[in-house]
């Protein structure tokens, strides 16, 4: 059975990877180059748009950090998370683990404060206005420093309250995971929750799932479908019970598809795999386009989608009243 657009906007959705500043459409950042006098170097969103001509993740993260160059204040963040939310509200998203790349902003000059209040403030006005409720997932950029990546760590400690986990993304080219081992061991200590990027047909990727496995302790992995070129570490996934954060859309612009086929094949399995969107304003799909685009590529069905978003929702580091209520929303589409 073809699955409908109704359905699809109907389906309670939960999304666990999601980088707030990819969400940064070309309107945004003209709104806030006019904001912060910062003129840019396009003349239009169209402009903009066009220039987005990736063809690996190096190329992809080149835009991605050129773009951050608008948010300075909190009320940037604010906006960049506020529009975000009323965009997924559409969606019928319901849940989301945010993330951010602090180290993208304080090595620019804008303070950890700034980034993290108006972030903070568009979570608290989506919950109240939207009903969105969602956690923030801090990020460290593999590209740089271990230093710096634990420099970052000791300051978010004042606002532990407000981090729900720890993450690893950016350029995973001769960054493996081992090399951020000691700062993960110490978030753990502080109490995060631990996630890594693995991202798709990277150089050693199964050896940096192995890491973020067995030397790491992750909890979950961002991407991480080249598991499926191991069926140890396939095995272990379904017996722990962790999960993947598939992204379908973004696989394409930076690999050779959207892993539909992978992703199909781990959900058969067993394997508690989820879609998301990554970088949406870049990629061009938000949640539901990502799921629209692999029903339709692997001929998904209404129940597939449904297992899909319990994943989530399982794999998730939402309060335990959060995950009763989004599957009790789930049941009603049976």
């Amino acid at each position: 059975m073809t699955v409908t657009a109704e359905f699809l906007t109907a389906l309670p959705k939960c999304e666990l990877h999601l980088h707030i500043e990819g969400t940064l459409e070309p309107e945004l950042r003209f709104q806030l180059a006019a904001r912060n006098g910062i003129q840019l170097e396009y003349a239009s969103t169209e402009e903009v748009r066009a220039s987005y001509q990736f063809d690996d993740l190096s190329s992809f993260l080149a835009s991605y950090y050129a773009g951050m160059e608008v948010l300075r204040t909190e009320p940037d963040f604010f906006d960049l998370a506020r529009t975000y939310f009323e965009r997924v509200a559409a969606q019928n998203l319901t849940y989301v683990e945010l993330f951010f790349d602090p180290q993208a902003h304080t090595a620019r000059g804008v303070p950890f404060d700034v980034v993290i209040r108006g972030l903070r403030r568009a979570q608290q006005d989506a919950q109240n206005r939207l009903g969105i409720r969602s956690a923030l997932i801090m990020c460290f950029l593999r590209d740089f420093q271990a230093e710096f990546a634990m420099a970052t760590l000791l300051e978010s400690l004042p606002y532990r309250e407000w981090i729900t986990g720890v993450g690893l993304d950016s350029d995973e080219r001769g960054n493996p995971p081992s090399k951020f081992a000691a700062v993960f061991a110490r978030a753990r200590a502080e109490g995060y929750r631990l996630t890594m990027h693995c991202d798709v047909d990277q150089e050693n990727s199964i050896e940096h799932i192995r890491q973020v496995l067995h030397e790491i302790g992750v909890e979950r992995i961002d991407h991480g479908t080249n598991v499926l070129e191991d069926e140890t570490l396939v095995a272990e996934l379904i017996e722990r019970g962790i999960g993947l954060t598939s992204c379908p859309i973004s696989n394409r612009w930076v690999s050779d598809g959207t892993k539909a086929t992978e992703i199909t094949e781990l959900l058969r399995r067993g394997v508690k795999i989820t879609v998301n969107s990554d970088d949406p304003a870049y990629f061009g799909g938000y949640v539901q386009e990502n799921l629209q685009v692999l029903a339709e590529e692997a001929q998904l069905t209404e129940q597939d989608l449904i297992t899909l978003q319990r994943n989530a929702i399982d794999i998730s580091w939402a309060p335990p009243q959060v995950k009763d209520d989004f599957r009790a929303k789930l049941d009603t589409l049976r």
